[in-house]
């Protein structure tokens, strides 16, 4: 188990899992993940949310240590998904009778995932402001639906000034990971939560009104210094506005003459003043990371072939998960190769015409197989509209 120090009563029995290639089965996680679970010690006992099915014996193992004999009262379920939720009926067949803490739609979920023996009676059913006294420290339930199922809650204690945040604020990484938190956290946010901004924005509304001195997310480390600092990154990534000036470069290249370009395109952006630029090779690239780039500058470019009268499929899958993701308020850029009849840039057009607040930007450059000196003078102008 991590060392993690939360106070004398609330005791981290989270897990690190090193061991997990894909995150959901799609995000690429070199560095593990942490399914962070809590328990509470007061005159009650009550655990915060269980782990993932991975992670199952030394959850259990963890527990038992925190409890030191002591039995559970409540379980407080903040979200549905199984690498959170993936021990209930485990937790509820160990301990009879502890009762579970949830909303109407965390029950409902919960009935499609499990089977527990006398669920309705063990169900404490909580809405928008409700408390629960565990003897020195009180609950308060603050609804987050949408944060990104429809049952999420997160949850207040008063004495200790502590948000349970459920996956709010969480990050990609163990917990002994040493790395900076905003790369992997800007990753986990925009992929996982990004399509839900506004409900997010609305979460943050509600945590302006508590005294919160620590932040106990479900995924990555307790915050505890600063929380303004994280607190206003969540804000502006789920304002959908861009967290710094520069511009990313997407591109697809088939047989090289598309990167050829991007390169070429790169050195004139930097030699325009471009304040920052990156660029990705989206088929050889981790695609979560280039979603994640696409939200952090305000501008991007992207560089695509034509491919079977449409656009080369690793770029229509990245636009369609900026699509996914409310991609928006961002100035943009094209540029299509093509050897006989070029159709990418139709294709991308229509994407980008899809998401809301963009400035396409002029000229949309053709490439005809290679750059000449036509195409490359068209790219200089573009990197000048894209700089100016």
């Amino acid at each position: 188990m991590a060392d993690v120090k939360i106070s004398d009563s609330i005791i981290y029995i989270g897990v690190d899992d090193k061991d997990i290639d894909l995150f959901e089965s799609q995000y690429v996680v070199p560095n593990g993940i942490s399914y962070n679970s809590y328990v509470i010690i007061d005159e009650k006992v009550c655990v915060m949310d269980t782990v993932d099915n991975r992670a199952t014996d030394k959850w259990f193992a963890n527990l038992e240590a925190a409890l030191n004999g002591r039995t559970v009262d409540y379980l407080v379920v903040q979200h549905m998904e199984p690498d959170h939720a993936g021990n209930i009926a485990r937790l509820a067949e160990k301990y009879p009778d502890m009762k579970i803490v949830g909303n109407v739609k965390t029950f409902n979920i919960m009935k499609q995932f499990f089977t527990i023996d006398g669920l309705d009676e063990k169900a404490v059913t909580v809405k928008e402001g409700d408390t629960l006294s565990l003897g020195s420290h009180t609950l308060t339930f603050v609804m987050a639906p949408m944060v990104h199922w429809p049952e999420v809650m997160v949850t207040y204690e008063q004495s200790e000034k502590v948000l349970f945040s459920a996956d709010g604020f969480g990050k990609f990484g163990t917990l002994d990971t040493d790395e900076d938190w905003a790369c992997e956290a800007r990753r986990y946010y925009f992929n996982i939560v990004g399509k839900y901004g506004a409900q997010v924005q609305a979460l943050l509304k509600k945590a302006a009104a508590l005294d919160i001195d620590m932040i106990l997310p479900l995924h990555g480390p307790i915050l505890k210094e600063n929380l303004g600092y994280y607190i206003g990154l969540y804000n502006t990534w789920s304002s959908y506005e861009p967290e710094c000036k520069g511009i990313f470069v997407a591109y697809a290249s088939i047989h090289g003459n598309t990167a050829k370009a991007a390169e070429k395109l790169v050195d004139m952006l930097k030699k325009n003043g471009a304040e920052k630029v990156s660029s990705a090779d989206l088929s050889r690239s981790d695609m979560a990371e280039c979603i994640e780039d696409a939200f952090k500058y305000d501008r991007m470019i992207l560089m695509a072939p034509s491919y079977d009268a449409g656009v080369f499929p690793v770029m229509e899958d990245f636009l369609m998960h900026l699509k996914m993701k409310n991609y928006q308020n961002r100035k943009i850029g094209i540029v299509e190769n093509g050897s006989w009849a070029p159709t990418a840039a139709r294709v991308m057009k229509t994407y980008v015409e899809g998401y809301k607040n963009i400035t396409l930007a002029e000229p949309i450059v053709t490439i005809k197989s290679s750059l000449n000196e036509q195409s490359e003078k068209a790219l200089e102008e573009l990197a000048s509209e894209m700089t100016k």
